[in-house]
């Protein structure tokens, strides 16, 4: 033990001070000594002197100086060797893991069998459990290109595409969903006896495809396809499964985007706005290792750069508006209410144009056939040129508004937000009342058709921006990089803000139309993948990286609550549609599953009918207001619990923050304890050389 412990002191001197000849005894008096002059340490004092517990350190001139600091360090060290995790996880030297691992070993051969053979066990698992991890990560798609893109325009542009490939597949499992409620139960029973078999007829052409109509409107792909067939139980019916394939996508599709929103914020909560990084940390900690190009290194130092340019102009902006005088105040509010006017005067003009293109595309019309294509687009290109151009006149409004960078960035972000849900909204709702009032036949058909029209044109909007607009755009800058026109519209830049929004968007009316189109998913898959390569090719082709650093980590939160208001809206449509459905229980021109007036409600009891009575009873029961006391009563406990394990795990963080600002002033003093006891051996030896150059007589000549 005296030898670990000498072995511990000689890494805190250097190499002329590992010379002396200072014995273990003094050895460990000076561990001794320099541990009960830790901050920490001393920090600790007046707690455990509170505590009735000072007598744990014994004073300086006890007869066991170590004893203190053995104690201690043991009382440290049995919490990490105890620790289940591997070594190789352990913050250690090497020299320490060997301890640990004999530590281990001893360990081993005091405990039962049993016990170590549970341990061995547990260890062997989390190993396998690692290699499938690893093996499992290995398999996923596009990794060496997202590392590519990593190292040549940053971590936000590769998030980005994470986010697309999480939306694949997030759309790839709801296809199998699909399949397996409704898609395969219509394939192996059949749709009954009453309908026609499908096939293409003489009026089926290629604008089928783009309009939804024709061949497309009599196929799988839209909810006027699946009726009744052979599987006709009480609670095993089309209908059912129908109903039952929907609501499960849109439980489990709730559940894993409030999973991955409520983590990104539990880690922005963290290390956001309650854990500032500052200066020091973005110039001694802001590299990313993982670049690869000389040109990226210095894209990346300019990164850094910018980043300490905008932290010291928010300073600035801050000690300006603190100094604004009570005119300037009411001036500046003044302008920004103008401001919000016009946002919202653009809002409402949008809204207008959007219900003028509903109603135009609607009406029944006999024009020629490209004239008809352009009719029945009409409401997808008023609300894509909407959601193109107003983003980009937000940017500028927000300049004249006084802001600062990043509320710049938040303001127009939140204003694209709500221009494109609220747009996508107000055609959801024209639309319904729009067909309502026509009382067209099939109406979810036609529902559904505008859906599809919507994500049709979303992606050819993709294609003729990343080929009739990024490519013929690289192509100038290169040939003619000194063009007036090239420096007009200065350098190509990846907008990931924006490009994300349109990923949001284009879920959404995934979701919006997968009742009324089950096999939206399987669309939404295709144009996804498309959408990852066009992507792909615009940014390794035709952009520049960004003078300015992307925060992935805050907008990742706020791109998946998007997604979340994305998806509660589109469960207002289905929910509007089965409400409707209960109004109208004898009406003709319905199809799909519920016809003939049929309805969810009826279905649905007719299955608790057939059921037993102990069963029946039981379903009412959690269907009437006697069962929803206890389901509170369980949400309150359960909420409880969870607010309980949340301020628990605060104040843990709160304690581990401390413990990291103490071990740092630990170094610090240690450093500094080091550098004073070098200088003072220098000092020491300069004197005796002086005083024997004195003493020394002079030679003779």
């Amino acid at each position: 033990m005296e030898e670990h412990n000498a072995a511990k002191l000689s890494r805190l001197l250097s190499d002329e001070s590992t010379q002396s000849t200072m014995s273990l005894d003094s050895c460990e008096y000076y561990q001794m000594e320099i541990f009960d002059q830790l901050p920490s340490i001393q920090a600790c004092r007046p707690a455990q002197n509170r505590q009735g517990v000072s007598g744990v350190y014994e004073p300086l001139g006890s007869s066991e100086p170590g004893g203190s600091v053995s104690n201690a360090h043991l009382s440290r060290r049995p919490r990490d060797k105890a620790s289940t995790q591997p070594l190789r996880e352990l913050a250690m030297c090497i020299q320490e893991k060997r301890d640990v691992r004999d530590w281990r070993k001893m360990e081993i051969r005091n405990i039962g069998f049993w016990e170590s053979w549970r341990r061995s066990q547990s260890i062997n698992r989390k190993r396998v459990l690692e290699q499938m991890g690893g093996a499992l990560a290995g398999m996923l798609p596009w990794r060496h290109t997202l590392h590519t893109i990593e190292g040549r325009f940053g971590v936000g542009v590769k998030a980005y595409f994470v986010f697309l490939r999480y939306l694949i597949y997030l759309n790839l499992f709801t296809c199998m969903v699909i399949w397996g409620f409704i898609l395969g139960p219509t394939t192996f029973y059949g749709r009954g006896n009453s309908s026609e078999p499908l096939r293409f007829e003489g009026n089926d052409s290629v604008l089928d495809f783009f309009l939804g109509s024709g061949y497309l409107d009599r196929s799988p792909v839209f909810y006027g396809f699946y009726t009744r067939g052979s599987l006709n139980f009480p609670c095993l019916n089309t209908p059912l499964l129908y109903l039952g394939g929907i609501l499960t996508i849109v439980l489990l599709s709730l559940v894993m985007v409030i999973r991955r929103t409520t983590v990104g914020y539990k880690h922005t909560w963290m290390v956001g706005k309650r854990y500032r990084m500052n200066v020091s940390y973005k110039i001694f900690s802001g590299w990313d290792f993982t670049i690869q190009d000389p040109d990226s290194a210095i894209l990346k130092r300019s990164f850094i750069r910018n980043d300490l340019k905008l932290f010291l102009e928010e300073q600035s902006f801050s000690l300006r508006e603190a100094q604004r005088t009570l005119r300037q105040r009411v001036h500046l509010y003044l302008l920004r209410f103008i401001l919000n006017m016009i946002v919202l005067s653009l809002l409402g003009g949008s809204f207008y144009l959007i219900y003028f293109a509903t109603e135009i595309s609607l009406k029944e019309n006999g024009y020629y056939w490209l004239v008809s294509l352009f009719l029945q687009y009409l409401p997808p290109i008023i609300i894509t040129l909407v959601n193109m151009i107003f983003p980009y006149i937000f940017h500028k409004i927000s300049i004249f508004e006084d802001y600062s960078f990043t509320t710049q960035v938040n303001a127009t972000l939140v204003r694209s937000i709500f221009l494109k849900l609220a747009s996508l909204g107000i055609y959801l709702f024209f639309l319904l009342t729009t067909t309502e009032q026509q009382k067209l036949h099939c109406k979810e058909n036609q529902f559904g058709k505008e859906m599809y029209k919507l994500c049709i044109f979303n992606f050819l909007n993709t294609f003729c921006n990343a080929f009739l607009m990024d490519y013929p755009r690289m192509l100038l800058r290169k040939k003619y990089p000194r063009s007036l026109l090239n420096r007009l519209l200065g350098k190509q830049c990846f907008p990931i803000n924006f490009n994300v929004l349109d990923l949001v968007y284009s879920q959404t009316v995934s979701w919006v139309g997968i009742y009324y189109c089950p096999l939206m998913p399987l669309i939404g898959t295709v144009i996804l993948v498309a959408t990852f390569y066009i992507k792909k090719f615009t940014v390794l082709r035709c952009c520049v990286a960004e003078q300015r650093t992307f925060r992935a980590s805050s907008s990742s939160v706020l791109f998946h609550f998007m997604l979340l208001l994305g998806l509660i809206m589109a469960a207002i449509p289905v929910g509007f549609n089965l409400y409707q459905q209960g109004e109208t229980m004898n009406n003709k021109l319905s199809c799909g599953p519920f016809r003939n007036g049929e309805t969810v409600y009826s279905v649905i009891g007719a299955c608790v009918e057939s059921l037993p009575s102990a069963a029946q009873k039981t379903v009412r029961y959690m269907a009437s207001e006697a069962f929803a006391l206890p389901l509170i009563l369980a949400e309150i406990i359960i909420l409880t619990s969870y607010v309980s394990r949340g301020r628990a795990n605060q104040k843990a963080i709160e304690r581990l923050k401390d413990m990291l600002v103490m071990s740092s002033s630990d170094k610090r003093f240690l450093v500094k304890q080091h550098t004073t006891m070098f200088r003072r051996k220098k000092e020491t030896r300069k004197v005796p050389s002086k005083a024997t150059g004195e003493d020394t007589p002079p030679t003779a000549n």
